[in-house]
Protein backbone atom coordinates (compact mmCIF):
# COMPACT_ATOMS: atom_id res chain seq x y z
CA UNK A 1 0.00 0.00 0.00
CA UNK A 2 1.59 3.18 -1.17
CA UNK A 3 1.80 6.51 1.36
CA UNK A 4 -0.69 8.73 -0.02
CA UNK A 5 -0.38 12.71 0.32
CA UNK A 6 -2.73 15.30 -0.16
CA UNK A 7 -2.83 15.97 -3.73
CA UNK A 8 -1.56 19.22 -5.50
CA UNK A 9 -4.38 21.31 -7.03
CA UNK A 10 -4.24 24.68 -8.62
CA UNK A 11 -6.31 26.98 -5.72
CA UNK A 12 -9.77 27.55 -6.32
CA UNK A 13 -9.72 30.86 -3.99
CA UNK A 14 -6.23 32.48 -5.87
CA UNK A 15 -5.89 31.02 -9.80
CA UNK A 16 -2.45 32.06 -9.24
CA UNK A 17 -1.31 29.85 -6.21
CA UNK A 18 -1.33 26.18 -5.40
CA UNK A 19 -2.99 23.97 -2.96
CA UNK A 20 -4.12 20.46 -1.33
CA UNK A 21 -7.12 19.01 -2.60
CA UNK A 22 -7.98 19.80 1.06
CA UNK A 23 -7.83 23.47 0.51
CA UNK A 24 -4.80 24.17 2.44
CA UNK A 25 -2.17 26.69 0.43
CA UNK A 26 0.82 24.63 -0.90
CA UNK A 27 4.09 26.61 -1.60
CA UNK A 28 6.14 24.68 -3.30
CA UNK A 29 10.07 24.64 -2.34
CA UNK A 30 11.48 22.05 -4.61
CA UNK A 31 14.87 20.69 -5.39
CA UNK A 32 16.21 19.71 -8.91
CA UNK A 33 17.61 16.59 -8.69
CA UNK A 34 17.28 15.01 -12.60
CA UNK A 35 19.57 12.36 -12.39
CA UNK A 36 18.38 10.70 -9.39
CA UNK A 37 17.51 7.74 -10.46
CA UNK A 38 20.52 6.88 -13.03
CA UNK A 39 23.07 7.98 -10.40
CA UNK A 40 21.90 7.13 -6.54
CA UNK A 41 21.75 3.43 -4.97
CA UNK A 42 19.01 2.85 -2.58
CA UNK A 43 21.31 4.07 0.82
CA UNK A 44 22.16 6.99 -1.15
CA UNK A 45 18.17 8.46 -2.23
CA UNK A 46 17.06 7.72 1.47
CA UNK A 47 20.55 10.13 2.58
CA UNK A 48 19.60 12.68 0.14
CA UNK A 49 15.92 12.82 0.37
CA UNK A 50 16.95 12.69 4.33
CA UNK A 51 18.63 16.18 3.99
CA UNK A 52 16.28 17.45 1.72
CA UNK A 53 13.41 16.90 3.93
CA UNK A 54 15.45 18.38 7.41
CA UNK A 55 16.10 21.41 5.20
CA UNK A 56 12.03 21.76 4.85
CA UNK A 57 11.80 21.27 0.81
CA UNK A 58 8.66 19.77 0.41
CA UNK A 59 9.59 18.79 -3.60
CA UNK A 60 12.17 16.76 -5.55
CA UNK A 61 12.74 17.39 -9.21
CA UNK A 62 13.74 14.03 -10.77
CA UNK A 63 13.34 12.36 -14.62
CA UNK A 64 12.77 9.18 -15.70
CA UNK A 65 14.70 9.19 -18.87
CA UNK A 66 16.98 11.93 -17.84
CA UNK A 67 19.79 13.75 -19.86
CA UNK A 68 23.26 11.91 -19.59
CA UNK A 69 22.64 9.40 -21.94
CA UNK A 70 20.21 7.15 -19.96
CA UNK A 71 18.79 5.16 -22.59
CA UNK A 72 22.20 3.48 -23.10
CA UNK A 73 23.86 3.53 -19.87
CA UNK A 74 22.88 1.79 -17.21
CA UNK A 75 22.23 2.78 -13.43
CA UNK A 76 24.43 1.93 -10.65
CA UNK A 77 22.58 -0.49 -9.97
CA UNK A 78 23.24 -2.02 -13.75
CA UNK A 79 19.41 -1.40 -15.14
CA UNK A 80 18.46 0.03 -18.23
CA UNK A 81 14.89 1.70 -18.23
CA UNK A 82 13.88 0.46 -21.71
CA UNK A 83 14.62 -2.95 -23.38
CA UNK A 84 15.54 -2.20 -26.95
CA UNK A 85 15.76 1.39 -26.63
CA UNK A 86 11.79 1.05 -27.38
CA UNK A 87 9.80 3.91 -25.43
CA UNK A 88 7.14 1.34 -25.57
CA UNK A 89 8.78 -1.28 -23.57
CA UNK A 90 9.28 -0.08 -20.22
CA UNK A 91 11.99 -2.04 -17.98
CA UNK A 92 10.42 -3.34 -14.88
CA UNK A 93 13.16 -3.29 -12.78
CA UNK A 94 13.18 -0.01 -13.90
CA UNK A 95 9.28 0.64 -13.63
CA UNK A 96 10.22 -1.04 -9.86
CA UNK A 97 13.08 1.27 -8.81
CA UNK A 98 11.23 4.38 -9.55
CA UNK A 99 8.19 3.61 -7.96
CA UNK A 100 10.57 2.82 -5.21
CA UNK A 101 11.81 6.35 -5.39
CA UNK A 102 8.49 8.01 -5.12
CA UNK A 103 7.41 5.96 -2.43
CA UNK A 104 9.91 6.99 -0.15
CA UNK A 105 9.88 10.76 -0.97
CA UNK A 106 6.18 10.40 0.22
CA UNK A 107 6.73 9.01 3.41
CA UNK A 108 8.87 11.82 3.87
CA UNK A 109 6.45 14.11 3.19
CA UNK A 110 8.25 15.41 -0.31
CA UNK A 111 6.02 15.55 -3.85
CA UNK A 112 7.58 14.25 -6.88
CA UNK A 113 8.14 17.29 -9.90
CA UNK A 114 8.11 14.00 -12.61
CA UNK A 115 9.67 14.38 -15.60
CA UNK A 116 9.28 11.60 -18.36
CA UNK A 117 11.67 12.15 -20.98
CA UNK A 118 14.08 15.01 -21.45
CA UNK A 119 13.68 17.20 -24.32
CA UNK A 120 16.66 15.39 -26.32
CA UNK A 121 14.46 12.69 -26.37
CA UNK A 122 11.92 14.55 -28.52
CA UNK A 123 14.40 15.59 -31.66
CA UNK A 124 15.16 19.07 -29.83
CA UNK A 125 18.27 20.60 -31.58
CA UNK A 126 20.79 19.08 -28.66
CA UNK A 127 21.90 16.53 -26.72
CA UNK A 128 22.64 13.07 -26.34
CA UNK A 129 19.38 11.73 -27.06
CA UNK A 130 18.39 9.38 -28.74
CA UNK A 131 15.17 10.79 -30.65
CA UNK A 132 12.76 8.31 -29.00
CA UNK A 133 9.68 10.37 -30.43
CA UNK A 134 8.84 11.40 -33.71
CA UNK A 135 5.31 10.64 -33.85
CA UNK A 136 1.94 11.60 -31.90
CA UNK A 137 1.16 8.04 -31.60
CA UNK A 138 4.70 6.84 -29.87
CA UNK A 139 4.40 9.89 -27.80
CA UNK A 140 0.72 9.05 -26.43
CA UNK A 141 1.66 5.52 -26.22
CA UNK A 142 4.58 6.34 -23.63
CA UNK A 143 2.03 8.65 -21.67
CA UNK A 144 -0.04 6.23 -20.99
CA UNK A 145 2.57 4.06 -20.01
CA UNK A 146 4.11 6.42 -17.49
CA UNK A 147 0.53 7.26 -16.30
CA UNK A 148 -0.39 4.19 -15.56
CA UNK A 149 2.80 3.16 -13.53
CA UNK A 150 3.49 6.61 -11.93
CA UNK A 151 -0.39 8.14 -11.93
CA UNK A 152 -1.65 6.32 -9.08
CA UNK A 153 1.21 8.03 -6.70
CA UNK A 154 -0.76 11.19 -5.19
CA UNK A 155 2.49 13.00 -4.33
CA UNK A 156 3.37 13.65 -8.05
CA UNK A 157 3.38 16.61 -10.36
CA UNK A 158 3.62 16.00 -14.07
CA UNK A 159 6.08 18.42 -15.54
CA UNK A 160 7.18 17.75 -19.89
CA UNK A 161 9.74 19.36 -21.34
CA UNK A 162 13.64 19.17 -20.18
CA UNK A 163 14.88 22.19 -20.98
CA UNK A 164 14.33 22.23 -24.78
CA UNK A 165 11.90 24.69 -26.57
CA UNK A 166 8.31 23.04 -27.76
CA UNK A 167 9.36 24.26 -31.35
CA UNK A 168 11.74 26.02 -32.90
CA UNK A 169 11.58 30.07 -33.87
CA UNK A 170 13.70 31.77 -36.90
CA UNK A 171 15.24 34.58 -36.16
CA UNK A 172 16.35 33.21 -33.16
CA UNK A 173 19.89 31.68 -32.18
CA UNK A 174 17.71 28.32 -32.26
CA UNK A 175 17.41 28.47 -35.84
CA UNK A 176 21.45 28.30 -36.05
CA UNK A 177 21.71 25.37 -33.02
CA UNK A 178 18.94 23.20 -36.03
CA UNK A 179 21.00 23.87 -38.69
CA UNK A 180 24.23 22.48 -37.52
CA UNK A 181 21.42 19.68 -36.61
CA UNK A 182 20.34 19.32 -39.74
CA UNK A 183 16.36 20.18 -38.27
CA UNK A 184 13.90 21.74 -40.31
CA UNK A 185 14.32 25.39 -38.06
CA UNK A 186 10.60 25.30 -38.03
CA UNK A 187 10.01 22.42 -36.41
CA UNK A 188 7.04 21.95 -33.82
CA UNK A 189 7.17 19.31 -31.73
CA UNK A 190 3.93 20.43 -29.99
CA UNK A 191 1.38 18.26 -31.33
CA UNK A 192 4.05 15.54 -29.56
CA UNK A 193 4.07 17.06 -26.01
CA UNK A 194 0.12 17.47 -26.41
CA UNK A 195 -0.05 13.54 -27.27
CA UNK A 196 1.82 12.59 -24.67
CA UNK A 197 0.20 15.02 -22.52
CA UNK A 198 -3.31 13.09 -23.24
CA UNK A 199 -1.62 9.75 -22.58
CA UNK A 200 -0.46 10.74 -18.89
CA UNK A 201 -3.93 11.79 -18.33
CA UNK A 202 -5.87 9.52 -20.07
CA UNK A 203 -4.22 6.50 -17.86
CA UNK A 204 -3.50 7.96 -14.68
CA UNK A 205 -5.82 7.46 -11.25
CA UNK A 206 -5.73 11.21 -10.59
CA UNK A 207 -5.43 14.02 -12.57
CA UNK A 208 -2.00 15.80 -11.65
CA UNK A 209 -1.25 19.39 -12.12
CA UNK A 210 0.81 19.56 -15.65
CA UNK A 211 3.32 21.95 -16.36
CA UNK A 212 6.51 22.12 -19.15
CA UNK A 213 9.79 23.09 -18.16
CA UNK A 214 11.64 25.03 -21.18
CA UNK A 215 14.80 25.94 -22.47
CA UNK A 216 16.64 29.10 -20.60
CA UNK A 217 15.84 32.34 -20.55
CA UNK A 218 12.51 32.01 -21.03
CA UNK A 219 9.18 30.45 -19.78
CA UNK A 220 6.69 27.89 -20.90
CA UNK A 221 4.11 30.84 -21.25
CA UNK A 222 5.23 32.03 -24.34
CA UNK A 223 5.02 29.07 -26.24
CA UNK A 224 1.88 27.28 -24.82
CA UNK A 225 -0.19 29.38 -22.61
CA UNK A 226 -3.28 28.92 -24.47
CA UNK A 227 -2.55 24.75 -24.37
CA UNK A 228 -5.21 23.32 -22.04
CA UNK A 229 -2.88 20.62 -20.48
CA UNK A 230 -0.99 23.18 -19.34
CA UNK A 231 -1.91 23.84 -15.66
CA UNK A 232 0.54 25.61 -14.24
CA UNK A 233 3.62 28.23 -16.43
CA UNK A 234 7.28 27.57 -15.55
CA UNK A 235 10.23 29.48 -16.99
CA UNK A 236 14.01 29.00 -16.57
CA UNK A 237 16.00 32.34 -16.02
CA UNK A 238 18.90 30.18 -16.19
CA UNK A 239 22.67 30.04 -15.25
CA UNK A 240 24.31 31.19 -18.81
CA UNK A 241 22.49 35.49 -18.52
CA UNK A 242 25.28 36.36 -15.78
CA UNK A 243 24.05 37.65 -12.40
CA UNK A 244 20.72 39.19 -11.40
CA UNK A 245 18.17 38.09 -14.78
CA UNK A 246 15.42 39.75 -14.48
CA UNK A 247 13.00 36.70 -14.06
CA UNK A 248 10.40 38.89 -12.10
CA UNK A 249 9.21 40.60 -15.63
CA UNK A 250 8.55 36.84 -16.91
CA UNK A 251 6.65 36.48 -13.72
CA UNK A 252 4.74 39.99 -13.57
CA UNK A 253 4.03 39.29 -17.67
CA UNK A 254 2.41 35.52 -17.24
CA UNK A 255 0.27 36.84 -13.97
CA UNK A 256 -1.49 39.30 -16.48
CA UNK A 257 -2.16 36.51 -19.37
CA UNK A 258 -5.86 34.61 -19.48
CA UNK A 259 -6.46 32.47 -18.63
CA UNK A 260 -4.58 32.80 -15.35
CA UNK A 261 -2.35 30.42 -14.05
CA UNK A 262 0.20 29.57 -11.59
CA UNK A 263 3.85 30.47 -12.05
CA UNK A 264 7.39 30.24 -10.87
CA UNK A 265 11.28 29.60 -11.43
CA UNK A 266 11.96 26.52 -12.36
CA UNK A 267 15.90 27.08 -12.63
CA UNK A 268 17.18 30.22 -10.86
CA UNK A 269 20.98 29.95 -11.15
CA UNK A 270 22.45 27.02 -9.24
CA UNK A 271 24.57 27.51 -6.66
CA UNK A 272 28.06 27.04 -7.21
CA UNK A 273 27.19 26.91 -10.97
CA UNK A 274 29.93 28.66 -13.24
CA UNK A 275 29.12 32.22 -13.88
CA UNK A 276 29.23 33.18 -17.89
CA UNK A 277 27.03 33.48 -20.54
CA UNK A 278 26.02 30.44 -22.46
CA UNK A 279 27.46 28.53 -24.50
CA UNK A 280 30.60 28.52 -22.73
CA UNK A 281 31.10 27.89 -19.10
CA UNK A 282 34.41 29.93 -17.86
CA UNK A 283 35.44 29.47 -14.15
CA UNK A 284 37.49 32.01 -14.27
CA UNK A 285 34.51 34.21 -13.84
CA UNK A 286 33.47 33.01 -10.35
CA UNK A 287 30.56 30.62 -9.21
CA UNK A 288 27.24 31.81 -7.95
CA UNK A 289 27.31 31.67 -4.23
CA UNK A 290 24.53 31.57 -1.58
CA UNK A 291 23.89 35.38 -2.45
CA UNK A 292 23.33 35.16 -6.09
CA UNK A 293 20.63 32.06 -4.88
CA UNK A 294 18.82 34.22 -2.05
CA UNK A 295 18.19 36.83 -4.41
CA UNK A 296 16.75 35.73 -7.54
CA UNK A 297 14.75 33.13 -5.42
CA UNK A 298 13.53 35.65 -3.09
CA UNK A 299 12.17 37.93 -5.76
CA UNK A 300 10.85 35.69 -7.66
CA UNK A 301 8.43 34.76 -5.11
CA UNK A 302 7.88 38.31 -4.01
CA UNK A 303 6.73 38.88 -7.69
CA UNK A 304 4.00 36.45 -7.09
CA UNK A 305 5.34 33.32 -8.08
CA UNK A 306 3.62 30.08 -6.37
CA UNK A 307 7.21 28.99 -5.31
CA UNK A 308 10.31 28.53 -6.83
CA UNK A 309 12.46 24.60 -7.62
CA UNK A 310 16.49 25.56 -5.91
CA UNK A 311 19.34 23.92 -7.62
CA UNK A 312 23.08 23.15 -7.14
CA UNK A 313 25.52 22.47 -9.61
CA UNK A 314 26.36 18.80 -7.77
CA UNK A 315 23.35 18.16 -7.01
CA UNK A 316 21.36 17.76 -10.53
CA UNK A 317 23.81 14.97 -11.93
CA UNK A 318 24.80 14.08 -8.16
CA UNK A 319 28.55 14.53 -8.96
CA UNK A 320 30.75 11.70 -7.22
CA UNK A 321 34.00 8.96 -7.92
CA UNK A 322 31.17 6.96 -10.05
CA UNK A 323 30.72 9.64 -12.51
CA UNK A 324 32.24 12.20 -15.13
CA UNK A 325 31.85 15.58 -13.37
CA UNK A 326 30.47 17.92 -15.59
CA UNK A 327 30.38 21.96 -16.84
CA UNK A 328 33.33 22.47 -14.07
CA UNK A 329 31.19 21.12 -10.67
CA UNK A 330 33.26 22.09 -7.55
CA UNK A 331 32.29 19.60 -5.35
CA UNK A 332 30.71 16.08 -4.63
CA UNK A 333 27.22 15.65 -4.38
CA UNK A 334 27.67 14.80 -0.31
CA UNK A 335 29.36 18.23 0.40
CA UNK A 336 27.02 20.31 -2.05
CA UNK A 337 23.62 18.89 -0.03
CA UNK A 338 24.88 20.83 2.94
CA UNK A 339 25.58 24.50 1.06
CA UNK A 340 24.80 27.60 2.33
CA UNK A 341 22.18 28.05 -0.24
CA UNK A 342 20.34 25.07 0.73
CA UNK A 343 20.50 25.95 4.42
CA UNK A 344 18.79 29.09 4.30
CA UNK A 345 16.16 28.91 1.90
CA UNK A 346 13.38 27.36 4.44
CA UNK A 347 13.43 31.02 5.84
CA UNK A 348 11.22 32.01 2.55
CA UNK A 349 9.09 29.04 3.39
CA UNK A 350 8.98 29.41 6.68
CA UNK A 351 7.84 32.99 6.28
CA UNK A 352 5.52 32.66 3.55
CA UNK A 353 3.77 30.19 5.32
CA UNK A 354 3.14 32.11 8.18
CA UNK A 355 1.15 34.29 6.49
CA UNK A 356 -2.02 34.14 4.68
CA UNK A 357 -0.11 33.39 1.47
CA UNK A 358 -3.52 33.22 -0.95
CA UNK A 359 -4.04 36.70 -0.04
CA UNK A 360 -0.76 38.24 -0.46
CA UNK A 361 0.04 39.95 -3.85
CA UNK A 362 3.21 41.69 -5.57
CA UNK A 363 2.75 45.57 -5.13
CA UNK A 364 5.84 47.53 -6.48
CA UNK A 365 3.87 50.64 -5.21
CA UNK A 366 4.74 50.89 -1.89
CA UNK A 367 8.37 51.70 -2.99
CA UNK A 368 9.13 55.16 -3.81
CA UNK A 369 12.40 53.47 -5.85
CA UNK A 370 12.87 49.87 -7.23
CA UNK A 371 16.12 49.93 -8.18
CA UNK A 372 17.78 47.85 -11.17
CA UNK A 373 19.53 44.24 -11.87
CA UNK A 374 21.29 43.79 -8.37
CA UNK A 375 20.00 46.35 -6.55
CA UNK A 376 16.15 45.66 -6.94
CA UNK A 377 13.62 45.27 -4.95
CA UNK A 378 10.39 43.46 -4.67
CA UNK A 379 7.35 44.26 -2.28
CA UNK A 380 4.04 42.06 -1.46
CA UNK A 381 1.18 42.75 0.43
CA UNK A 382 -1.57 41.13 1.54
CA UNK A 383 -5.27 42.20 0.70
CA UNK A 384 -6.31 45.25 2.94
CA UNK A 385 -2.77 46.70 2.96
CA UNK A 386 -2.36 45.56 6.84
CA UNK A 387 1.12 43.46 5.87
CA UNK A 388 4.10 44.86 3.73
CA UNK A 389 7.20 43.05 3.11
CA UNK A 390 10.14 44.23 0.65
CA UNK A 391 13.26 41.93 -0.07
CA UNK A 392 15.88 44.10 -0.35
CA UNK A 393 19.23 42.47 -1.64
CA UNK A 394 21.74 45.24 -0.43
CA UNK A 395 22.48 47.84 1.94
CA UNK A 396 21.11 51.13 1.74
CA UNK A 397 18.29 52.74 2.06
CA UNK A 398 14.79 51.80 1.51
CA UNK A 399 12.25 54.80 1.03
CA UNK A 400 8.52 54.07 1.67
CA UNK A 401 5.68 56.39 1.26
CA UNK A 402 5.08 57.23 4.94
CA UNK A 403 1.25 57.18 4.44
CA UNK A 404 1.70 53.43 3.84
CA UNK A 405 3.24 52.58 7.46
CA UNK A 406 2.54 54.94 9.90
CA UNK A 407 1.39 53.70 13.44
CA UNK A 408 2.76 50.42 12.51
CA UNK A 409 5.11 47.78 13.82
CA UNK A 410 8.52 47.18 11.62
CA UNK A 411 11.73 44.81 11.95
CA UNK A 412 13.73 43.30 9.78
CA UNK A 413 14.19 40.02 8.88
CA UNK A 414 17.36 37.81 8.08
CA UNK A 415 16.97 35.68 5.00
CA UNK A 416 19.66 33.56 6.21
CA UNK A 417 19.36 32.54 9.50
CA UNK A 418 15.00 33.77 10.11
CA UNK A 419 16.12 36.52 13.21
CA UNK A 420 14.12 39.56 13.42
CA UNK A 421 15.02 42.83 15.13
CA UNK A 422 13.10 45.71 15.70
CA UNK A 423 13.67 48.66 12.97
CA UNK A 424 12.58 52.40 13.16
CA UNK A 425 12.04 54.73 10.27
CA UNK A 426 12.93 58.08 9.77
CA UNK A 427 10.58 60.95 8.60
CA UNK A 428 11.45 62.54 5.75
CA UNK A 429 8.58 64.55 4.35
CA UNK A 430 6.37 62.45 2.39
CA UNK A 431 8.94 59.83 3.02
CA UNK A 432 9.77 56.96 5.46
CA UNK A 433 12.97 55.81 5.71
CA UNK A 434 15.06 52.71 6.22
CA UNK A 435 18.53 51.24 6.86
CA UNK A 436 19.17 48.13 5.67
CA UNK A 437 21.49 46.36 8.87
CA UNK A 438 24.43 45.15 6.76
CA UNK A 439 25.81 45.42 3.53
CA UNK A 440 24.13 42.47 1.96
CA UNK A 441 20.30 41.18 1.62
CA UNK A 442 17.18 42.05 4.42
CA UNK A 443 13.69 41.70 4.23
CA UNK A 444 11.58 44.37 5.43
CA UNK A 445 8.20 43.93 7.35
CA UNK A 446 5.39 46.26 8.31
CA UNK A 447 2.39 44.94 10.18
Amino acid sequence: MSTQLPRITVSRRNPYLLETEGGKPFFMLGDTAWELLHRLTKPEVIEYLGHRKRQKFNMIWMCFLPECDCVRRPTRTGVLPLEYEDPLMLNPKYVAWTQWVIEEAAKRGLYIGFLPAWGDKMTAPWGAGPVLFNDSKVAKGFGEIIGKHFGHNSNILWVLGGDRPPYLEKGTWMEAQAKESHLNPESDWRPLWQAMAEGIHSTSKFRHVMTYHPNGGTGSSHYLHQESWLDMNCMQSGHGGGHDVPLWKTIEADRQLEPKKPTFDAEPNYEDHPVSPWPKWEPKNGFFDEYDVRRQLWRSVFAGACGVIYGHHSIWNFADEHHRWINHAKMPWREAVRRPGAEQIHVLRDLIESLPFESLVPDQSILVSNGDGGQHMRAMRNGDGTFLMIYCPHQGRVRLSANRISNRTVEWLDPRTGKRQPMKGVDDGALKLFEAPVDLDWVLIVR
